[in-house]
């Protein structure tokens, strides 16, 4: 066991959800597994299960998809979770591609320092993504442990860079020498793209 937490958050848009709104009279046979299920439900209003209060930001739950010229951002943070201040912190982080290893953090070059009980080392991490297929941010915690020795672990998470468009070109020869390139634009992401 550890004596610091790593958590990283992907940064990006939030999503906006609308509550499960589930009614069952208390008589019924799954009244009272529905009516807890509506009381557990973070976006229900206390009191009022039953009624639909509009719609609320969902953050991020998974590291996802990113396409390809996206900035790539995250959220990557060491958190002291025990009963004594921790000495020689540091964080390193990297985005391994199939072809390269990119560091990315801007802890790197500064010295490691000491979190108190409850305090935190937080970096944010931009990255503009250049290269397909699967990428992995390799995130290195390193600290001085109990007995004096140097202590580290490290956490990977993976996604995968997809292409955000799919061009089709098509060449016409005319009759008067000229040429006349087509050119299909798709887009193949989930959202709309502006060109």
């Amino acid at each position: 066991d550890h004596l610091v937490a790593l958590k990283v958050m992907r940064l990006t848009k939030p999503a906006l959800i609308s509550p499960t709104i589930v009614t069952c009279d208390f008589k019924d046979l799954p009244g009272n597994i529905l009516n807890n299920y509506l009381k557990d439900d973070a976006t229900s209003v206390v009191q009022m299960e039953t009624l639909a209060a509009g719609q609320f930001l969902l953050l991020p739950q998974s590291f996802g998809n990113i396409y390809l010229g996206e900035t790539f951002s995250c959220y990557v943070c060491v958190h002291n979770e025990t009963s004594q201040p921790v000495q020689s912190v540091s964080i390193k982080a990297d985005l391994q591609t199939n072809s390269q290893r990119i560091p990315l953090s801007t802890q790197q070059n500064q010295s490691p320092i000491m979190l108190d009980v409850d305090e935190t080392l937080s970096d944010v991490i931009h990255h503009e993504v250049k290269d397909l297929g699967t990428h992995i941010l390799v995130c290195e915690v390193t600290y001085m442990s109990n007995y004096n020795t140097l202590a580290s672990f490290r956490k990977f998470f993976k996604f995968e860079v997809m292409k955000p468009l799919d061009v089709k070109t098509k060449i016409y020869n005319a009759e008067s020498d000229e040429v006349f390139l087509e050119a299909q634009v798709q887009n193949i992401t989930s959202g709309p793209i502006i060109l």
